[in-house]
């Protein structure tokens, strides 16, 4: 896996080992900040953050700063490899469930211009509604939701407005902006 653009465009990344984590691979990253469009400036939120790989290609393109969650030790500990190896500075890891720190995130009165939400593909269904309960609250007004599920999954974030929905491979992109 590599940095798809930006300023560590081509840099290689780790990725935990074994079958707990399956990260968004080149193709479909390039394909979500087509998608996305420019994000100088911009405060991420990367939940299930896995190897980073979402949120470092972020940080590459021009994020200010991203945090990162993640519950598993050893992709936690990807996550910080790969800051240290890309010398990315701006970035907080939290190792810990994704909906308490969405929780928690909420509590605190943060926003975020994007987030990044890639959970495992069988669970998505039993978190679409806590989701969909915190996500409104934490997006800043212009931003952005981008969702990774299965193909065959169409998620739903009430009262979050599906910008787009776009099948790549095993891979759905959604992408959710507060409703006009």
């Amino acid at each position: 896996m590599r940095i798809i653009a930006g300023s560590r465009k081509g840099h290689t990344i780790y990725a935990p080992k074994g079958l707990d984590t399956r990260p968004t691979g080149d193709r479909v990253r390039e394909a979500a900040f087509n998608l996305i469009g420019p994000v100088d400036g911009a405060r991420v939120l990367d939940l299930f953050a896995g190897s980073g790989a979402m949120g470092l290609e972020a940080l590459s393109r021009g994020a200010d700063r991203a945090v990162f969650v993640e519950s598993d030790a050893d992709a936690a500990r990807a996550i910080e490899r790969n800051l240290d190896k890309l010398r990315l500075t701006g970035a907080t890891v939290l190792r810990r469930d994704a909906l308490e720190a969405l929780a928690a995130e909420t509590a605190a009165g943060r926003d975020y211009d994007l987030v990044l939400v890639d959970p495992p593909y069988a669970m998505f269904a039993d978190l679409q509604p806590q989701l969909a309960r915190y996500l409104p609250s934490i997006l800043a007004p212009d931003g952005l939701v981008v969702v990774e599920t299965d193909t065959r999954v169409e998620p739903v974030l009430p009262p979050l407005a599906v910008r787009t929905s776009r099948r790549y491979g095993a891979a759905r992109l959604s992408l959710f902006e507060r409703a006009p």
